[in-house]
């Protein structure tokens, strides 16, 4: 939307609030549905995006023949422990360019989660649940547990994130007061 639309609909909308007697906010709250709704469309166009190109770095060299080592090492091993993080730390240059070139990674960004925008983090979330699936013991609420801590992730986000994961159905509720 321009400058002058928004301009001319706010004139609309403060003219029809000079008449309170007759104003019918029907018209107002339609136009705010059909604008979210706008608003969410390129939103999902956004993530269809990121579905299209996640991890596509992966299938090309210098990525592809260091993942074919140790992915299936990786699998092999539990989340976040020890011998994951070095065998981890065995991709070397590969990793580094896979998180240069993959903007869903904490590791781009200076700032790491603080860097991200929303898109990022709905991808990452997304990603840790595949990637939890991928592995002998994984599970997306341990990815949560040891990411929280690897990423520094307030509290808040972590809630946010487990009730994301809860509300498709991934993690389960133990009580209901989370």
């Amino acid at each position: 939307m321009s400058n002058e639309q928004q301009t001319s609909s706010a004139t609309r909308a403060k003219k029809r609030r000079n008449t309170l007697t007759d104003y019918d906010s029907r018209r107002d709250t339609l136009e705010h549905i059909r604008r979210v709704s706008e608003l969410l469309e390129e939103f999902m166009s956004k993530l269809s995006d990121r579905a299209s190109d996640h991890d596509a770095s992966k299938l090309r060299s210098p990525e592809k023949e260091a993942f074919d080592e140790y992915t299936p090492l990786l699998a092999s091993l539990d989340y976040g422990s020890d011998e994951y993080k070095q065998s981890l730390a065995g991709l070397g240059p590969a990793l580094e360019h896979h998180y240069q070139n993959n903007r869903h990674h904490p590791e781009h960004y200076e700032r790491g989660v603080s860097g991200m925008t929303l898109i990022d983090v709905v991808e990452m979330l997304i990603d840790w649940m595949a990637a939890g699936e991928r592995h002998d013991s994984g599970s997306i609420a341990q990815s949560l547990v040891v990411n929280q801590e690897r990423f520094s992730l307030s509290q808040q986000l972590t809630e946010i994130l487990r009730n994301t994961a809860i509300e498709f159905g991934w993690l389960v509720r133990v009580n209901e007061n989370e």
